[in-house]
């Protein structure tokens, strides 16, 4: 965890677990199963416990963290904070019970805004009615490709007061996306020496769905091989728009 972060998007990171395993395309070049990596081999002791290399890697394997859960209590100021940017805190192997915890922190600390952002939407829906949704969680998912449009369906009906998608990295056009229900939509190209190619017309698409529908549209970055290669902006402006007040 981090009490601040690069993220253009938010603010502070929070990793109550670490670890994950590939489940679609866009984790094909996972940024954090790299930094996992990387941790490892400098002792970090919360990335020692190594994933299934068939899905996930060196320092990599789903581990909740409890002795994290008090982090967000020492934050003075409030600010808006990535919840598991290492990890997914709807993976199979996260207990319910502990998801519980991590939401009942959420829920006792209302001056921070929190964002969690998962692939495992199918979860989500199916244990959304076993949580108590705090006021300040916007809950995302990811959607990279058309494939993953079913994602939003699922996120549709889940009691959170914001939702979100992170089209992030972008890989294909996105022409059936519907925007019912949604609140904020961020949109990106991959970054990194194996990055595959973002076209211009992909994101310009969401940009204008977001406008017909109403939606707060984020545009973090065209990428390349560092992730600020490619700059921020799109026909000429910075698309910054978030779906309420940071740390409202």
């Amino acid at each position: 965890m981090s009490d601040r972060s690069s993220i253009e998007w938010t603010e502070a990171t929070w990793n109550p677990t670490t670890g994950c395993d590939r489940v679609s395309q866009g984790c094909d070049n996972c940024y954090a199963l790299a930094l996992a990596k990387r941790l490892k081999a400098m002792g970090s002791p919360k990335y020692q416990a190594d994933g299934d290399p068939r899905t996930s890697g060196p320092g990599f394997a789903l581990t909740v963290h409890p002795d994290t859960l008090n982090v967000p209590y020492g934050w003075k100021s409030p600010r808006t904070v990535f919840v598991n940017s290492m990890s997914d805190l709807f993976h199979a192997r996260v207990p319910l019970d502990y998801v519980r915890r991590v939401f009942d922190v959420m829920a006792d600390t209302p001056q921070h805004t929190y964002q969690v952002l998962t692939k495992r939407a199918h979860r989500l829906r199916q244990v959304a009615d076993r949580l108590e949704w705090p006021a300040n969680l916007w809950m995302g998912v990811s959607v990279e490709s058309a494939k993953e449009l079913p994602r939003v369906d699922d996120l549709r009906q889940v009691p959170a007061a914001v939702k979100f998608l992170s089209c992030e990295p972008l890989l294909g056009p996105l022409d059936a996306l519907e925007l019912d229900g949604i609140d904020w939509v961020i949109a990106g190209g991959e970054s990194g020496p194996r990055h595959r190619p973002l076209d211009g017309a992909w994101v310009t698409q969401i940009r204008d769905t977001c406008q017909q529908s109403g939606v707060a549209f984020f545009f973090k970055q065209w990428g390349g091989r560092t992730p600020k290669t490619g700059g921020r902006e799109l026909h000429g402006r910075t698309w910054d728009e978030m779906p309420l007040p940071v740390s409202a």
